[in-house]
């Protein structure tokens, strides 16, 4: 269809996470519609020293996570998210790395729905896991930069007129002139949906993570210990900084407490140097990092739902600073969040079914 043909559909997309940003990329390069996307951000790629979003902070890699064992949904956006980067890696965007998964118990490999999606499958002997470890799994996996690849991905939307605007929006209200009579909304704004009046999704929940990156030769495995205290080392391409990994060490459900603690990033490095000896010795620490990981009750939310706008509450409380009455007007908000620690790893998937619930709600 040809560009002229084409039906042009305003969206406005709340977040500009991985996966705001990945379902922009997908909906600006669509050949059946053209989308006048516009982002709506607090917090945008570059920004790496704010910890109000988990998107630069995460290990960005795709590891086993149990949701794919009982949800085919789920378990289709992480087939199609792995597929898409692992054919990126020659961009040098995406490092294809050899892993390991291990565990003390059995239980860790009681289903492995996994096995088919991922690359090089194998388990591993009981000489081939190192203790206090019982069972353990080798693959090869995927990981990326955030550092790189958010700014890859910004840098492709704004050379296809995509608008990146800094805002931080409080009320669904507050976008109603942007989405016009004839837009669509995109909320991936993950926890800030607890908040986000118009949503108040109370199943959002924070998991805090502490994570220190590190600059050491010889880091080249992926490397997640499933035990009480979780531990991983992620290595990480480099188009502009080489040898660089991501040390990970905590996952705390429920905590909203973003300060760093060094007595655990002591802990985190000392458990990391068991796994990768080489780290006792010309490891550079670059940042320590903590960031509160967006998860959900139930499970992830990606749906269409038609709201009216302006809100009206039934406690007279829905933010009004005009003052003036408006024209009540429906509008479709897709929503697309509750990834928890796993936005990477499904983003190209859930980006995929997005643009087909956009296009069901045009």
């Amino acid at each position: 269809m040809s560009s002229d043909s084409k039906p042009r559909v305003p969206l406005v997309i709340l977040g500009a996470g991985v996966t705001g940003l990945t379902i922009a990329y997908i909906a600006a390069c669509d050949s059946d519609v053209d989308f006048d996307i516009t982002i709506i951000a607090r917090d945008m790629p570059g920004d790496w020293h704010s910890q109000a979003w988990a998107s630069p902070f995460a290990g960005a890699s795709w590891s086993p996570n149990p949701l794919g064992a009982t949800d085919e949904r789920v378990r289709r956006w992480e087939q199609i998210t792995f597929d898409r980067l692992w054919d990126m890696a020659p961009s040098g965007l995406v490092k294809r790395a050899p892993a390991k998964v291990l565990g003390e118990t059995d239980g860790l490999l009681s289903t492995i729905w996994w096995q088919d999606l991922v690359r090089d499958f194998k388990l591993l002997s009981e000489s081939e896991v190192p203790a206090p470890c019982k069972v353990g799994a080798a693959f090869t996996t995927v990981c990326i930069n955030p550092f790189e690849y958010l700014p890859w991905l910004r840098s492709e939307l704004e050379s296809r007129g995509v608008v990146f605007r800094r805002q931080y929006i409080r009320s669904l209200d507050e976008v109603k002139p942007l989405v016009g009579k004839t837009g669509l909304l995109v909320n991936a704004t993950s926890l800030g949906s607890r908040s986000l009046i118009g949503v108040e999704d109370t199943a959002m929940y924070p998991i805090r993570g502490q994570s220190i990156i590190v600059e050491r030769t010889g880091l080249e495995e992926f490397v997640t210990v499933r035990s009480e205290l979780p531990t991983s080392i992620t290595p990480r391409p480099g188009l502009t900084q080489m040898n660089t990994a991501s040390l990970n060490g905590t996952y705390q459900v429920g905590s909203w407490d973003t300060s760093l603690d060094m007595s655990a990033a002591k802990g985190i490095f000392e458990r990391c140097s068991v796994i990768a000896p080489c780290l006792k010795e010309g490891t550079k620490i670059l940042m320590h990092t903590v960031a509160l990981r967006p998860d959900r009750k139930g499970g992830p939310r990606v749906e269409a739902e038609r709201i009216s706008l302006p809100l009206v509450r039934s406690d007279g409380l829905a933010p009004n600073p005009s003052g003036d009455a408006e024209q009540p007007q429906d509008i479709t908000v897709i929503h697309a969040y509750g990834m928890g620690a796993t936005g990477y790893q499904r983003s190209w998937g859930v980006a995929i079914e997005v643009l087909s619930l956009l296009k069901e709600n045009m």
